[in-house]
């Protein structure tokens, strides 16, 4: 065993065995790199990439290679969910160095001095193919290069760093009129680039970008009253999330969604089912059943709620990581069927249903077997087999959860079990706001476990650490952690009124201003003043995988500033939209999440404040909550709530029930009737919407 094997990642435990001498990152590697003049051979990836489990099985597990490896190098493996520091500084090198995205593993070769990239790749393999060299010849050629041109290595190291600050934005906070002009360039541009038959942008491989999704559908509201709605921008969020639906990319049997899909049509998925995808999509899905009433969305969200607490949730109320893409060693085994397995599963009747239903009638889509995907409608399979849709619907239910149950009896993909403060916090707010969707308590019971999760595990001497697993609370939390968090937090707060949690909103705030903002330059760097010096210290802007840190401390900062009358979180809100001014007006589709707070910088958000007694505010509240409004906050304080902060205090509780409704600095009279509250909401809905 080498010394991963005092981690707790479990992507680092899977190489604890390898014959490689692996180092976690760390001073101990760094020293030894630096004292025996070896480069360090960094290895980065995560526990459900398909890709990093072939280098490993090639590379890592064989001895000659891992002799190779050991003889030339210090070698480091890191996990980039416990360390998106590392992987956002080295992915950045290797697109600035190849000229070309990076991915995982990534695998970079670095100085001992001062551990600036001079090498970069991503999967190499054991021999020679693919148009790619032998792993074994790379790791000869680079070694020999480190040792014979140090002058070349120095003049690189240079201008990779100066490239790397270069890349950064670069805005000026006192400057500049904020407008709504990226808002509409932003829209045109996904209009343009709409797949108009099967939904999403561009053509494959096919991510759901579900923050631009959200914001399409923002666009749509903005205008839904006015002679010429956006009926369009509607279409567009609607069709890729139906589509996406249908298609292998989500899970017909368990539900959830997979990472992307390969191909145009969401059919066959990469196959590992990421957390941090299903939080954001179970929110879309929620928001497209409140616009629809379309029984497709709430289906959706409802199956993927019950995966996500059925075969994600730990004992102890937070949520896991991953679900790989492999068992038994092959992608995607755990999710493909023959005909013949499932027909000897479902009777007679099922199977006339499902097959057509989910393509086995077809010819095999994923390595001679077949992967589910909705095929034929109800009505179609309805009408073929003479049966009413309601029986069809019922038959397709009953087979699914035959077939489901088989499958659980299967060698199941391992499940990184580690917990993330970021990840879990998208799930809290997707639970919290698909549970006010879907008046399920249950989903709100979850959100808030697992946000108490977090507030008493993962905050340890006063400090949110950003991992915890079998006991452990690890890694000072990054900016993503902590904007997150504190978005979650007031979506939960909306679902359940809960005092404890609003005070952790508020350290949240504090934390994001004292430790990670920039005050000169506005925005938030992604480690604190006091991480660990790295080689870059960036202040990410752009929506990846994960929406962008800024832009959602951006909204959740202006939130809170609004809700407590506190200005110093609205400043912090308005000079983080300033700083990311070039790239807002030069590339809005790539910051989706930034253009929602500019939004709601535009146009405040509406904060609705309901006081009265508990058994009284659920009827109110469902008056706030009746249609989409996604820039209005619904909060039922019960009137015994007492210490209320800032603004809130002056919400007072009255005899009866009693409503408050404030836009920027602009407020209603105290509303004192149910009537009251409708017809005020309705007017301000009208005023949006520009009637």
């Amino acid at each position: 065993m080498n010394r991963l094997a005092r981690e707790t990642s479990p992507y680092l435990l899977q190489h604890a065995d390898n014959p490689v001498d692996w180092y976690p990152w760390g001073e101990e590697a760094l020293t030894l790199a630096r004292r025996e003049d070896k480069p360090i051979l960094l290895s980065i990836g995560y526990s459900a990439c398909h890709w990093c489990h072939v280098m490993a099985h090639e590379s890592f597990e064989d001895l000659p290679t891992a002799q190779l490896m050991n003889e030339l190098f210090v070698n480091v493996k890191v996990d980039r969910e416990e360390r998106p520091d590392l992987d956002r500084i080295y992915q950045a090198a290797h697109h600035l160095m190849m000229r070309r995205g990076g991915g995982w593993p990534l695998t970079m070769f670095l100085a001992p001095a001062d551990q600036v990239p001079f090498f970069a790749g991503t999967y190499f393999p054991k021999e020679a193919r693919y148009g790619m060299p032998a792993f074994g010849a790379v790791l000869a050629r680079v070694a020999e290069y480190y040792r014979s041109r140090p002058p070349e290595l120095a003049g690189q190291g240079a201008a990779l760093r100066d490239a790397l600050v270069a890349i950064e934005v670069h805005g000026d906070p006192e400057r500049g009129k904020l407008t709504g002009a990226p808002l509409a360039v932003f829209r045109e541009t996904l209009a343009a680039q709409f797949d108009t038959e099967f939904g999403g942008f561009g053509s494959a491989p096919k991510f759901p970008q579900p923050a631009g999704l959200e914001l399409l559908l923002r666009c749509w509201w903005h205008t839904a009253g006015s002679a010429e709605p956006d009926l369009h921008a509607l279409y567009m969020a609607a069709l890729t999330v139906k589509r996406m639906g249908e298609g292998g990319i989500y899970d017909q049997l368990g539900g959830g969604f997979c990472r992307y899909a390969v191909d145009r049509h969401w059919s066959i998925p990469h196959f590992e089912k990421m957390l941090y995808d299903n939080g954001p999509l179970l929110v879309l899905c929620a928001r497209l059943y409140q616009v629809s009433n379309d029984d497709c969305y709430r289906r959706l969200a409802a199956e993927t709620a019950d995966w996500l607490l059925r075969d994600m949730r730990c004992a102890d109320g937070a949520f896991h990581s991953s679900l790989d893409a492999d068992s038994e060693g092959e992608e995607g085994r755990f999710y493909a069927w023959t005909p013949d397995e499932v027909k000897a599963l479902l009777a007679p009747a099922e199977y006339a249903v499902l097959a057509p239903r989910y393509g086995l009638d077809q010819a095999p889509n994923f390595e001679e077997r077949w992967h589910l995907r909705v095929c034929r409608a109800l009505e179609d399979i309805a009408a073929t087999t003479s049966q009413p849709v309601s029986t069809v619907a019922r038959l397709l239910d009953d087979g699914r959860a035959k077939l489901l149950a088989a499958r659980n009896a299967r060698v199941w993909p391992g499940r990184d079990e580690k917990i993330l403060a970021s990840w879990n916090a998208l799930m809290i707010r997707g639970l919290a706001i698909a549970g006010r969707v879907l008046g399920r308590e249950d989903l709100v019971d979850a959100a808030a476990a697992a946000l108490d999760f977090v507030r008493t595990r993962m905050v340890v001497d006063g400090r949110l650490h950003a991992t915890w697993k079998d006991g452990r609370a690890r890694f000072n939390a990054y900016l993503d952690d902590h904007a997150f968090l504190l978005d979650a937090t007031l979506e939960l707060l909306q679902a359940r009124w809960n005092g404890a949690h609003l005070g952790f909103a508020t350290w949240l705030a504090g934390e994001l201003l004292g430790r990670f903002a920039d005050v000169a330059g506005g925005g938030f760097f992604f480690t604190s003043h006091d991480h660990e010096a790295l080689l870059h210290r960036g202040k990410p802007m752009a929506d990846e995988a994960l929406p962008a840190g800024n832009g959602v401390a951006a909204l959740a900062l202006g939130r809170l500033g609004h809700l407590l009358g506190e200005v110093r979180y609205l400043d912090a809100a308005e000079a983080t939209l300033r700083a990311a001014w070039p790239v807002l007006t030069g590339y809005p589709a790539a910051h989706a999440t930034l253009l929602t707070a500019l939004d709601e910088y535009l146009a405040p958000p509406e904060i609705v404040v309901i006081r009265g007694r508990e058994c009284h505010l659920p009827e109110w509240l469902a008056v706030a909550r009746l249609v989409y409004a996604p820039n209005r906050l619904v909060f039922g304080i019960p009137d015994d709530a007492g210490d209320l902060p800032g603004a809130l205090a002056t919400r007072a509780a009255a005899a009866g029930t009693v409503a408050y409704v404030c836009r920027g600095s602009h407020c209603t009279a105290p509303l004192l009737t149910l009537a009251d509250l409708g017809a005020a909401l309705a007017g301000d809905a009208a005023a949006t919407a520009g009637l």
